[in-house]
């Protein structure tokens, strides 16, 4: 998820440096944007139409966008979770990436069998996941659950990721 990670760190970096560019981020157009966007990556997740992987970092990415614009006017100037959050699905991410879907080749297969019956089970399918961190956003009083349900599509995104062919 490139597009996700670097998306978190620009994100981080605008509000660090209290950029301007925040007042563009927070727009109705960029919550309609990243929900349209998030829906589509959903759909076609739930269909197949696209590779797993492209539609975690589209939907990953645009939810992320709708979090930033639909919860930044909610707090005080300058909250941390602003900075904080996207700093940690970038280091969770790129964690993933570096020493789970990295080293999928080190995996035994009585694992892999075991990773394989979960991804089957049906129980945590990718797009129930989003769909799951979609309607979290919509509990701002709730402010950690946004990034537990971010942090399992992460964890079902390193599933995915060790279980693809090498």
């Amino acid at each position: 998820m490139p597009v996700f990670v670097f998306l978190c760190l620009a994100l981080a970096g605008i509000v660090q440096i209290n950029s301007p560019l925040q007042n563009l981020l927070v727009s109705q157009f960029v919550i309609n944007a990243g929900l349209t966007l998030a829906v589509a990556a959903i759909i076609a997740n739930f269909f197949k139409k696209t590779p797993e992987t492209v539609s975690y970092d589209i939907f990953s990415s645009s939810v992320l966008l709708v979090w930033f614009a639909y919860w930044k006017p909610l707090f005080v100037e300058d909250s941390p979770i602003f900075f904080f959050f996207p700093v940690y699905f970038a280091v969770i991410i790129a964690f993933i990436a570096l020493f789970f879907i990295g080293q999928r080749h080190r995996i035994d297969q009585y694992s892999l069998k075991m990773m394989q019956s979960i991804a089957d089970s049906g129980m945590v399918e990718p797009w129930m996941v989003m769909i799951c961190v979609l309607i979290t956003l919509y509990f701002e009083n709730h402010f950690l659950q946004y990034p537990v349900m971010m942090t399992l599509l992460a964890l079902r995104y390193a599933l995915s990721g060790c279980l693809k062919p090498n």
